[in-house]
């Protein structure tokens, strides 16, 4: 008889595989309006500073509903979890498009309801990123977490460089609602393949065979109470938290701004402000993944601790140096080439902050992350309406300079962050 295990079967891949495209999904309907603001604006009679409120009202909404969404994921599982959250952001990505033709503006104006409508499309995206954590520990070995976190977040570079270009060119040609109505179509596709193609755990998934099963040997993790104490009482966390929030108004600066600003400050035009807009999410797409892989290595080979710190300091200290050159260049490529590399270096420390969620606890990974992920957009929420003020107020050399030191302030945090220590007293969870 035949007791050689089979070879195992690669479902774990197809799984990272689609959160992968639902993170392409998710970046393209939060970048859309920073492109077809160039249109809106001016349509609807607003300022740089009322757009801010906008992208601000989103990054709120996302910011409140972390904790809850990781939550979910640990509770109900990342497959219902995920499906409905992709149809009701999708839907609200619909309603950006019309909301000036509800009733909603006529009861809180046209900036109200944009903000309410982004505000909700922000609740839908908050499930995402800690549903993904949940995800990769569920269907990835250990050492491969970083990596697999890498991977998953890397389609945030793929959604935010393809989205200026392309919805640039469908904005000139179909007008800026077609950019919704299009992402939100994307969106229930691709909620509809997740629920078809996904489970929550290996063994719950038809196409998995026992060769994949004993490659993971992760038995599911049984649901248990957040420890929330533990939690409050591990320093690491919270250091990770602040750390996390400096990466969060960094990233909503490009999220938010840098299209516009090679447009109305770089002086490209709509379609070439476009195609150039997207080089920062293209490096963020090459480094994320790379930086998971990095920070593994390293944690092999050194200890978790060092192996987390080393890579998410050197990505946030780079990024700060290199935001700071580019604000300052007169040349506009060299500017695009710099502020591309920030970017990049900002992404390579992500895989170091969203594993060491799970290594301090992987029962409570998707709470955990939702918790730090908070963190990255109390600083997203800053950072839409502080960089316009900034730069109205003294140029955007001090604006992007601002977001340089933040940047690197975060990076010197990694000092205090030790994941390696595990919880405060749960040691059940470590």
């Amino acid at each position: 008889m035949n007791t050689l295990t089979p070879r195992p079967s690669r479902i774990r891949w197809l799984i990272l595989a689609l959160l992968f495209l639902i993170s392409v999904v998710t970046y393209i309907d939060r970048v859309n309006i920073s492109v077809t603001a160039r249109q809106m604006m001016p349509a609807y009679g607003m300022t740089d500073q009322q757009m801010g409120w906008v992208f601000s009202a989103f990054v709120i909404g996302y910011a409140l509903f972390q904790i809850p969404g990781g939550w979910l994921a640990d509770r109900w599982g990342v497959r219902v979890v995920l499906t409905v959250a992709l149809l009701w952001w999708s839907i609200c990505t619909a309603f950006t498009a019309m909301v000036a033709a509800t009733s909603l503006a006529s009861l809180f104006g046209v900036v109200g309801a944009l903000m309410l409508v982004r505000f909700s499309l922000g609740v839908g995206e908050a499930v995402a990123l800690p549903a993904f954590n949940r995800a990769v520990t569920n269907w990835l070995p250990a050492d491969r977490r970083g990596l697999g976190i890498g991977i998953a977040i890397g389609g945030i570079g793929l959604g935010s460089a393809m989205t200026p270009p392309i919805a640039a060119w469908v904005m000139v040609n179909w007008g800026w609602p077609t950019v919704f109505f299009l992402a939100s179509l994307l969106g229930i596709g691709m909620a509809i393949l997740w629920w078809l193609l996904s489970r929550n755990h290996p063994h719950e998934h038809p196409w998995v065979n026992a060769g994949e099963q004993t490659l993971l040997t992760r038995e599911p993790t049984a649901t248990t109470a957040v420890p929330w104490r533990a939690f409050s009482r591990t320093p690491t966390i919270w250091w990770l938290v602040i750390s996390y929030s400096c990466l969060g108004y960094v990233a909503y600066v490009y999220l938010s701004w840098f299209y516009l600003y090679l447009v109305n400050v770089r002086g490209f035009d709509v379609l070439r402000g476009g195609f150039y807009a997207s080089a920062p999410f293209l490096a963020m797409l090459v480094f994320c993944p790379l930086g998971g892989w990095v920070t593994d290595r390293l944690a092999a080979r050194y200890g978790l601790t060092t192996g987390r710190a080393v890579t998410g300091m050197t990505g946030m200290v780079l990024a700060g140096c290199a935001i700071a050159l580019g604000g300052i260049v007169d040349s506009p490529f060299l500017a695009i080439t710099s502020l591309s590399f920030g970017a990049g270096w900002l992404y390579f420390a992500v895989g170091a902050y969203w594993a060491s969620t799970t290594d301090l606890s992987k029962t409570h990974a998707g709470t955990l992350s939702g918790l730090m992920n908070t963190g990255a957009n109390i600083g997203g929420a800053i950072s839409p309406t502080l960089t316009p003020w900034l730069a109205n107020q003294w140029g955007w050399p001090v604006s992007l300079g601002v977001a340089a030191a933040i940047a690197i302030l975060g990076g010197v945090l990694w000092l205090r962050i030790k994941p390696g220590d595990g919880l405060m007293r749960v040691n059940s969870d470590k």
